[in-house]
């Protein structure tokens, strides 16, 4: 047992030491400018942009969050979630990906997506750069923390090493090489990890389908449990303190609860995330060609659909092998590692295991640095010393990564975290404060500074007040705050707007220029 843990820490290290390797690789290029360290100069292709932007998106949420609901509760809630996320995904890419890499240019060449909304009015006062880069602190310090978690899950299953232990060693080295090699590396090792978690998904499915006897045997089990295997009923686990009741090596189920209407349109609301995701925007700025996104659409939406279909079905089958196994809804997050661990040989479970590794490490280099760009570019030399030289910048870039990522930490330490949960919260605060400022932005050119202003206000605080104080209350109040949230933001910026005086003659001339431009 103890070689087979041996193994399996060795393939990890070697996917390590590469992943430093492609930060010290790109830290001379990234340390040439604020651009090259925070947006890549503008110079990745296709296959980087595509791959990267999912894989930074989906982060350990995929490999161990999206399973766990499946393996807790069965088909529907995690499917209805994947389909919402896949429409998002397909549609950010169709609408927004050209339009915000050609605006963004025309904009005063913006590298953040602060830098963006701010140029988009002509700001003299940076009241929409300060409030959208706020926003993107207190929300990626929390998506940080979600991937720190699975960090520390994944370890402390793996190697029986206590979790804040292993939380706190991931974050460390996530730092540093996020610190070493910025966007650039970011999206290098972002493209790699990407073709690694959906190798490991992929092998996972297939092992666990033949495991399990077929597609059939799988899903006759499955049917066995009331609401597991339905698109409008969910199953009820029989919880005494969070933990499910085991009788005669049989974990116990009550009745199937309805999926109803409201709850469908509630997970389906995921997909509205997408258009405020910064992690996700930032790759559509940084491709170099506007005509290369095209098939960097279709390499995504091919990744996105293989990967959530086999997160979800992994679930699934997960419950059928190992149906006492994890009995906490935090435990069934490891599903994918029982697996792994399970069916492969202890060498090449290291690089499956290296998949959750990949798709954590993917998600919060990516959060850290937009979170210290935000701060540095927008809040330091944009508000607090506008005359702060490039090297000033990068300096304060490094620092602030270093700050987050200990906040982070500390949002992380408890270890019964449900990433689903944490990831949630952070999805729909980008969401709602970004998603409906970004589209009214691109497509609307009646869109005043004011309704952005009021819009993400309205948007970042309603998560907040739906979350805590109205969703507890249940019933039709019980959905998901992204939708509530978004729909405010909506209404709040056409109103505000229109009540507001139109925008100047040069904001409507940029916006039609930006409807025409190639870059």
């Amino acid at each position: 047992m103890i070689g087979d843990k041996v193994q399996i820490f060795i393939a990890m290290t070697f996917y390590m030491i590469v992943v430093i390797g492609i930060g010290v690789y790109y830290s001379k290029r990234a340390s040439e400018s604020s651009d090259n360290y925070l947006i890549g100069g503008r110079s990745l292709g296709p296959w980087v942009v595509a791959m990267g932007a999912e894989a930074s998106d989906m982060s350990g949420w995929l490999l161990m969050g999206l399973p766990g609901v499946a393996y807790f509760f069965g088909f529907s809630d995690a499917a209805w979630t994947a389909i919402g996320l896949g429409i998002g995904t397909y549609l950010n890419w169709l609408f927004v990906a050209k339009r915000l890499r050609t605006y963004s240019h025309v904009a005063g060449d913006a590298i953040t997506i602060p830098d963006f909304i701010s140029n988009r009015f002509k700001e003299d006062k940076k009241i929409i750069m300060t409030i959208a880069a706020l926003f993107i602190l207190v929300f990626f310090s929390i998506y940080a923390a979600s991937s720190f978690v699975t960090v520390g899950k994944l370890f402390s299953t793996l190697f029986g090493i206590k979790y804040v232990y292993m939380m706190i060693a991931g974050a460390l080295f996530v730092v540093l090489y996020t610190f070493i090699g910025g966007f650039l590396a970011e999206s290098a090792s972002d493209f790699m990890q990407g073709v690694v978690m959906i190798i490991a998904l992929t092998a996972v499915l297939i092992t666990g389908i033949s495991a399990a006897g077929g597609i059939s045997a799988v899903v006759e089990n499955a049917k066995t449990i009331p609401g597991f295997f339905e698109f409008f009923g969910i199953a009820q686990p029989t919880l005494v303190d969070g933990v499910q009741q085991v009788e005669a090596g049989k974990p116990l189920f009550g009745e199937a609860a309805n999926y109803g209407f409201l709850t469908i349109v509630s997970t389906l609301s995921w997909g509205l995330g997408y258009f405020g995701m910064p992690q996700v925007l930032l790759k559509f700025m940084a491709i170099e060609k506007s005509s290369d996104l095209k098939l960097a659409r279709r390499i995504a939406i091919v990744w996105v659909a293989i990967s959530l279909t086999a997160a979800v079905a992994i679930g699934m089958i997960g419950r059928v092998l190992f149906p006492d196994a994890l009995l906490t809804q935090s435990a069934s997050e490891s599903i994918f590692i029982l697996m792994s661990t399970n069916f492969f040989a202890p060498l090449f479970a290291g690089v499956v295991m290296a998949g959750i590794l990949a798709a954590t490490i993917s998600s919060s280099d990516s959060f850290l640095l937009i979170a210290a760009s935000a701060f540095s570019k927008n809040i330091y030399q944009g508000i607090m010393k506008k005359e702060a030289s490039d090297k000033a910048v990068l300096y304060v870039s490094r620092f602030t990564l270093v700050v987050i990522a200990i906040i982070a930490m500390i949002i992380a330490l408890d270890e019964n975290s449900v990433i689903f949960k944490v990831v949630s919260f952070a999805w729909a605060g980008f969401g709602a404060t970004f998603g409906p400022i970004m589209l009214f932005s691109l497509f609307w050119k009646r869109t005043t500074r004011e309704g952005a202003i009021a819009g993400m206000l309205a948007g970042g605080g309603m998560v907040f007040i739906w979350k805590l104080i109205l969703k507890p209350i249940g019933g039709i109040l019980g959905i998901y705050e992204l939708f509530p949230a978004f729909v405010v933001s909506c209404v709040v910026i056409y109103i505000v707007s229109l009540l507001t005086k139109e925008p100047s003659k040069e904001i409507q001339d940029e916006f039609e220029l930006a409807k025409t431009i190639e870059v």
